[in-house]
């Protein structure tokens, strides 16, 4: 284009309204009015703060009209308390999808107050009186909620403490001599010989001590080949396979074989809700109620307030019915609180009227609500069973002692003298119960524990309360043997993950198949490993894919090894002398390893054998001259166990 093309072209466009001049400008013309091209940052910096004044003050209206609320569902739409009515499928009907409906489990919580007739000797004469004690039937607590909420994490050594005996110095005086008749207040009783002339009552007449030999004579006598008499098999101790009679039910434990559970996803999953349906058997006050079902003393605050407008009272009388909704706050919660609680009062003829529902809000509060869908209450407590609310067989037995009032030093008792035989962070199953016999409070409030029973699925395992000569107090199964083992199963703090089984598997690193000579227990790096029984440390040294590595040579022909160690506890060595709960390393992963952990192995007279069901021998086995002591013993506290409950009740059980 050449000059005159240019001075033409802007020629045209000045004549249109165009100039050459710069896009923006700050340089104003008529006075502070921008025009055109020109800018204003008094205007602009106007401009932006009025769009920002108007946000916070939108920001701040929403704010204050939800009350603070983060997020932004309604209470009843939350707890699904109010749900459209629908109109039932057929079962052709796919225009919907169903859900798999919760297994629902019957519960049972019974603190009951029995008496017997005990002989006890004062100043030289035997005296006979009456004397209480506390018997616990529950099944183990299928949910978990604040009631074991701050208990002790699992930890080995504090088990081996708890299950020590109990000394001779302790001062414990507990009587279980149980006489054979009733008696009214005190009785003295004194023993006469009887006089030679003395002829006692005939208790047969000879025509039936004749019938008597005569039945059994003809008896001995057959004219068929089939014997009259057949003597039937022992029966299977509680470690045989074997069916249940009357049914085709597998039970018992199998020794020396490694069981693999099936993945289960719901049981990795997080909590979800479930639901308990209980009455009360005898009136109680609704705090104690609400107490006894995993309300905080805080939320037993907010529900008693949100109720006292509509309740006349907060005394619930008997056969009051409860229903109870239960879920996490988050996902990553361990525990449950109660979503929703609604109550059903009896009428005179037997029917029951709707009271109240309460409710908790985003805000944590407790509110009333309305009444949730109807359903047919159950003759029994029950409680839907939710895989993965089910709580590890530890923190099941600590929520269903501190439900029935018991103090921690019995349920940490009581744990350890199951730790040995049971996997304490397996999760329980639906149905598995304890029993407990324990003295009264004495007016210091303290109370001892005399027997305990604890059924895990088919398997039942009870443990007798019984006192040697030199006043050494122990619990010993009915074959005479402590629940203390000779070794313990998980040495390290916590117990670790069972990441990996005995057995033949596919090697993590070398990708063939191979023997896996222990098991795999992971936790976190520098956790404590203790020695799991008394022994002298063999080897302590680097070994090829181990690394850090530590044997301990025991008696009868046990050996343990430990193997992946970050470090060794400090001195020790080849020689030391260690002891059962002993510290000797830490987790890590030195060796041919994955991740930090533990792998612990067994051998027994040099052949390796799977940790966690060899059968292992018990630490202490009661003399044999105890033998008819110990059995008078367990047969007068299975009479207490089988005794019905005196009249009087020291509390409402079944909440």
């Amino acid at each position: 284009m050449n000059a005159a093309q240019r001075n033409r072209h802007a020629a045209l466009l000045k004549a249109t309204g165009f100039e050459d001049s710069p896009a923006l400008t700050v340089q104003s013309t008529d006075g502070e009015i921008p025009h055109g091209r020109e800018l204003s940052f008094a205007w602009l910096s106007g401009t932006v703060m009025t769009g920002l004044t108007s946000v916070l003050l939108m920001g701040a209206a929403l704010y204050v009209s939800f009350q603070g609320q983060d997020t932004f569902s309604t209470a009843y739409e939350a707890l699904q308390l109010s749900r459209p009515e629908t109109e039932a499928l057929t079962p052709t009907d796919l225009s919907a999808k169903s859900s798999r409906l919760r297994p629902v489990t019957a519960t049972r919580s019974d603190l009951e107050v029995i008496e017997a007739s005990i002989r006890e000797t004062v100043d030289g004469r035997d005296m006979i009186r009456n004397q209480p004690f506390v018997r616990i039937r529950a099944t183990l607590a299928t949910a978990p909620t604040s009631l074991s909420e701050g208990v002790p994490d699992y930890d080995p050594v504090a088990i081996l403490n708890a299950t020590q005996p109990i000394p001779a110095t302790a001062n414990i005086d507990v009587n279980t001599d149980v006489y054979g008749a009733e008696v009214e207040g005190e009785v003295a009783v004194r023993l006469a010989a009887m006089p030679m002339t003395l002829v006692p009552p005939r208790a047969i007449s000879d025509q039936s001590a004749a019938e008597y030999v005569r039945s059994v004579v003809e008896a001995t006598f057959f004219s068929d080949s089939a014997p009259t008499m057949a003597y039937a098999a022992l029966g299977p101790s509680i470690r045989d396979l074997g069916l249940v009679p009357g049914s085709n039910t597998l039970a018992g434990v199998a020794e020396n074989v490694t069981v693999v559970p099936q993945t289960t996803r719901a049981a990795d999953a997080a909590l979800g809700r479930s639901e308990r349906f209980l009455t009360l058997r005898e009136a109680a006050s609704l705090d104690e109620v609400l107490g006894k079902n995993g309300f905080s003393p805080n939320q037993a605050i907010l529900v008693t307030d949100a109720l006292r407008n509509v309740l006349r009272s907060t005394d619930l009388a008997a056969l009051t019915r409860l229903r109870i909704l239960y879920g996490p706050l988050s996902h990553e919660a361990t525990s449950l609180v109660p979503y929703r609680l609604s109550l059903y009062l009896p009428r005179s003829d037997g029917s029951y009227e709707y009271k109240a529902t309460v409710a908790l809000t985003d805000t944590g509060q407790y509110v009333l609500g309305i009444e949730p869908d109807f359903v047919e209450f159950p003759e029994g407590d029950t409680e839907e069973v939710n895989v993965a609310n089910l709580p590890s067989v530890y923190r099941s037995i600590w929520e269903t002692g501190r439900k029935h009032d018991l103090d921690d030093a019995t349920i940490e008792r009581i744990i350890g003298m199951y730790a040995y035989d049971v996997d304490m962070t397996k999760k329980i199953a639906a149905g598995d119960s304890i029993e407990i016999l324990e003295t009264t409070p004495d007016a210091e409030g303290r109370t001892e524990l005399l027997y305990v029973s604890l059924t895990l699925g088919s398997t039942t395992r009870q443990l007798y309360r019984f006192a040697t000569a030199d006043g050494v107090i122990d619990f010993y199964d009915p074959d005479g043997e402590t629940g203390k083992r000779f070794l313990t199963r998980r040495p390290l703090e916590g117990g670790g993950t069972l990441r990996s089984r005995f057995g033949y598997r596919v090697h993590p690193i070398f990708k063939t198949r191979k023997l896996h000579t222990g098991v795999d227990l992971a936790s976190r790096s520098g956790t404590p490993i203790y020695a799991a029984g008394d022994g002298v440390i063999k080897y302590y040294k680097w070994q090829s894919g181990y690394g850090n590595k530590v044997e301990i040579q025991h008696v009868n022909g046990y050996e343990t090894a430990y193997g992946h160690m970050s470090r060794y506890a400090d001195g020790l060595g080849v020689g030391s002398h260690v002891r059962q709960g002993q510290i000797i390393g830490y987790v890590g992963s030195t060796g041919q390893s994955t991740g930090p952990h533990l792998h612990f192995e067994i051998k027994i007279n040099g052949n390796l054998v799977d940790p966690l069901s060899v059968k292992l021998p018990k630490d202490n086995v009661l003399p044999q001259q105890y033998e008819a002591q110990f059995a008078q013993t367990m047969a007068q506290i299975n009479d207490l166990m089988a005794r019905d409950p005196a009249p009087i009740t020291v509390a409402d059980v079944n909440h």
